[in-house]
This record gives structure tokens, sequence and C-alpha cells, in this order.
């Protein structure tokens, strides 16, 4: 077995083994270090032998590391001799069952007392079993960047003494939507890089999508991670056809809906109707709006009136001004560009986004459509010099060239 099989069970894998060996250590950093340090060992001995099972002997060879280090901690002699007289450990991993370590794994690596990026360089290497390497790359930073928010966040969970445990179901529910707000960001960084060379990372959103899953296979009754289950997958539907070949961005407008996953947007509205029943919030509202441009076989035929409705709701149970930008974008579509303008320009009066470079974008687009060309390339110039990314930078500095 190679190092590609490795990384595959470890993939699936790897949630089980670190919340298996978190709740008999009682220690989720040393749990991490040991699952960490078998993956490295079976690097080199499944070269030579390869386990008849692969999970098991992770979990096997992670507890032994984890028993060697509480055998040197002299204090903790008599949790040594519990933990390595337990045969639990053994049947620990069962590839047919989902239970609640997975969960309270998940509640840990997202927990509130850590910094945003901890958590999500937490939740993809614990839950997701993302490399260092592969989170460095995902999000563009260096590994060191990535280890060192792992290790303190590691620390911060052991010096809070963050419990291993589903939090009681009051809590949980407040905590949850830190968990939600976790996946969303790196599935929103998959879906538009906020830099580099690539508008779309699928490997980092398709992650992000498999996480909500479990979640969702774990928290059935609540109706909002069934909501962000349906927003990803209907946005990933979109996908095949948001990029050219040469990777340049291609606009809803544009898109050849032929090259839309069907099978992406069957399993989002499935999503979706069990997140509508007991009424959709935030996450359930964008996904409501992106089932409307899934459902209609082009741009001009989009009930945009529906989509303005969708987010004016959207706007009173989670007002920001992303969706603010977003309503002024479906309103022109559904009333024209003047009643846009007035809301984007009320934007910036308040100066709600500033430095983000969608204001001038959606800005210098309204302004093409009332003819005032030459305003509308000093807007497009200006989101230009704002934009990270490399894709969308170059799309904007054409168009702005076009009305030259």
């Amino acid at each position: 077995m190679g190092t590609a099989d490795v990384e595959a069970v470890w993939r699936i894998e790897s949630a089980r083994i670190v919340a298996a060996l978190t709740r008999f250590t009682g220690d989720f950093g040393l749990a991490e270090d040991s699952a960490q340090e078998a993956v490295a060992e079976a690097l080199v001995s499944w070269r030579r032998a390869p386990p008849a099972n692969p999970a098991g002997w992770l979990m096997a060879t992670a507890r032994r590391r984890a028993i060697d280090v509480i055998r040197r901690r002299a204090a903790l002699q008599d949790r040594y001799a519990l933990l390595a007289a337990d045969p639990a450990l053994d049947k620990e991993i069962d590839s047919d069952r989902i239970d609640d370590d997975v969960l309270a794994l998940m509640f840990v690596s997202c927990h509130p007392v850590l910094s945003p990026e901890a958590r999500v360089a937490l939740t993809l290497r614990v839950v997701g079993g993302l490399s260092s390497e592969e989170i460095a790359r995902a999000f563009l930073v260096s590994v060191p960047t990535v280890q060192a928010r792992i290790t303190r966040g590691k620390k911060t969970i052991a010096a809070a003494g963050v419990p291993f445990e589903v939090p009681p179901p009051g809590e949980r529910r407040r905590r949850l939507g830190g968990v939600l707000s976790v996946l969303y960001v790196i599935f929103t960084e998959g879906s538009t890089a906020t830099s580099g060379d690539r508008l779309l990372r699928p490997d980092v959103a398709y992650e992000a999508i498999r996480l909500a899953r479990t979640l969702a296979a774990l928290q059935p009754d609540e109706p909002e991670v069934h909501g962000l289950l349906a927003l990803c997958e209907l946005t990933a539907a979109r996908f095949p056809a948001r990029t050219a070949p040469d990777g340049t961005p291609i606009l809803l407008t544009d898109q050849d809906r032929r090259l839309w996953d069907l099978s992406a947007i069957r399993r989002g509205l499935a999503a979706l109707a069990r997140a509508s029943r007991r009424g959709l919030g935030p996450y359930g509202l964008q996904a409501a709006i992106a089932a409307t441009h899934a459902s209609a076989p082009s741009a001009e035929e989009t009930d945009w009136a529906r989509i303005v409705m969708l987010y004016e709701a959207l706007g009173r149970v989670a007002p920001s001004p992303v969706v603010e930008l977003n309503r002024a974008v479906a309103v022109a579509m559904a009333s024209g560009p003047v009643p846009a303008l007035a809301i984007v320009d009320e934007l910036i009066a308040s100066n709600r986004l500033p430095g983000s470079h969608l204001v001038p974008t959606v800005r210098g687009e309204l302004l093409t459509r009332l003819g005032r060309l030459p305003e509308a390339r000093a807007e497009l110039e200006s989101a230009a010099r704002l934009c990270a990314n490399q894709r969308e930078r170059s799309v904007l500095l054409g168009k702005a060239a076009a009305l030259s």
C-alpha cells in the first residue's frame, strides 16, 4: 500500500480515530498527535506489510503512542494502567457507525475559545483529515503558519479545560452556529477563493460538503444543518460551468446550464425540503435563493422577484452588508439599475464594506447599464485594485478596458 492508500484511509477514518482517543485519554492534543504519529508510521510499514484492517491498525498504533506518552507522565500512572487494560479501544473503529464522538470532536475543534483561523485549521485537520500541507494550499498560507495555528489551538483547548463531550441540548444549539459558520467559511473559500490564481478550489469546497453531510447525519433534527448542506450542494452544482477550460471565470448569466450537476441539485433540493419543515433560517434562505437559480432555464427566466423577497427575508433574520449588496444585484435584475444603485450608494455612504472589491464591482456593473461609462470604468478599475484573486482581477480589468 502506498502513500495514496494511507491518505485515503486517514481521510475516511481520522475523525473516528481522534475522537475515540480523545474520549479515552481525555487529552485532545495528545490524541491528535498520537494519531498523526500513527499515520507517519503507516507510510513506512504499510509498504512492507499492508494490514488486513487499516483503520484498526491506525487505531491500535495511535493508542500505543498515546500510552507511551502517558507512561512517561509519572503523575498519570493510574490512568496508564486503565488505558492499557481497556479493551474498548480495540473495537472502536466501525466503518458503518457514526456516533456522538465525531459530533463531540466537531464541537471541540470549533469551540468559541479558539480564534476563527484556529477553528478552521483544527476542523480540517482533526475532523476532515487534511494534512498541514493541504490546509496551507487551500488557504494560501505557509505550512508553518498552519502548524502554528493547530498547535496554538490545541494548547488553548487544554488551557481552557474544554471537555470532550457533546454539549447539552441548550448549549449545543447555541454553539451549533459556530460549527456551521466554520463549515461555511471552508466552503466559501472553496467556491470563491479570496486570493491566488484560481477562482475555485473544489477540493476545499467538497471537503466542507463532506463534513456538512456528516453533521447532518449526526444532527438530523436541526433545520439549519440541512440548510447549510443544501446551500453547499446547490452552489457546488454550478462549479462545472463557472470557469472556462483555461480557468477564466464565467458569470452566472453566461453559464451553460447544461453543465450544471443535476445530481448535486437533486441532493440540494432534498436537503432544502428537510430544512423547510420547521421554517428556514439564514442558511436555508440562502439555499432557497440558490434553488431558485437552479430551477431557472436561463438568467432571463429566473424568478428575480422571488429572489429579492428571499434576500429581504434574509436581511431581517441575518442582516449584513453583503446581503444588502446581493439584494441590490437581484433588484437590478427585477426592477432595473436605478433602485439597485440607490442600495449600493447607501452602503457606500454608511461605509459598511470598506476595502471590499465587491462594492465597486457591483456599482461598476450598474453604472455600465445606465450608460455612465467613465464612472463605470473608474469603479471597475478600483475593484480590480482591491481584488486579491488574480482570475477575478483579470475579468474586472477586461471589463474596464472594454469601456475605454
